[in-house]
């Protein structure tokens, strides 16, 4: 464990002693606000929901986020309870507001990822585009000295899995439901 804490704090006092400015502070700052509680991937769920070409990434993305909800929030956090870097060192001074719930794994990396895979699996272009910003999320959680590495590498991976489990779920049951419902909006039209 000390070996792992180690490497964890190498990692970030690297980032914090090389490659941290003020430009970078405000463009990172801006980064990892955009992860808050998912809000850039619930948009991106919202905006592929509307359009019949993305709406079975959209399904997907919703329904990894969902797994990322249970599996972070509601589990994984609550029972590592383990505690953010910053509180560890006291000579930290934050660039945002300090986080109140525990580091692993880290949930805007879970949530970044598991959304921008699941726009890639369907999407590769959009995907793509999509998988730079978690990527920069991911960063950025380091940057502003809120998660370990290991809580990054774990939310990348987490995040993938809830991605792939997704659109497993939704190659199975999408076009099933998907004609269901249709056939009951021509049956409607028809009747009317």
């Amino acid at each position: 464990m000390e070996a792992i804490l180690g490497f964890d704090f190498a990692i970030l006092d690297f980032i914090r002693e090389n490659i941290a400015n003020p430009l970078l502070d405000v463009i990172m700052k801006i980064v990892t606000i955009s992860g808050d509680a998912g809000m850039i991937w619930i948009a991106a769920i919202i905006l592929c929901l509307i359009f019949k070409r993305t709406r079975k990434a959209g399904v997907c993305m919703a329904v990894a986020m969902i797994l990322v909800l249970l599996i972070c929030n509601l589990t994984l956090k609550p029972i590592v309870a383990r505690p953010r870097p910053f509180s560890l060192r006291e000579d930290i001074e934050l660039i945002i507001a300090a986080p109140k719930d525990f580091s692993f794994p880290s949930g805007h990396t879970l949530s970044s990822f598991a959304a921008a895979t699941g726009l890639f699996i369907y999407h590769k272009k959009l995907g793509i585009a999509a998988l730079i910003w978690a990527i920069l999320i991911a960063f950025s959680r380091l940057y502003m000295y809120v998660h370990y590495p290991t809580d990054v590498i774990a939310g990348i991976l987490l995040g993938v899995i809830c991605a792939v489990i997704s659109a497993l779920l939704i190659n199975r049951f999408y076009q099933p439901i998907a004609d269901r419902i249709t056939e009951k909006f021509k049956k409607k039209r028809e009747n009317n």
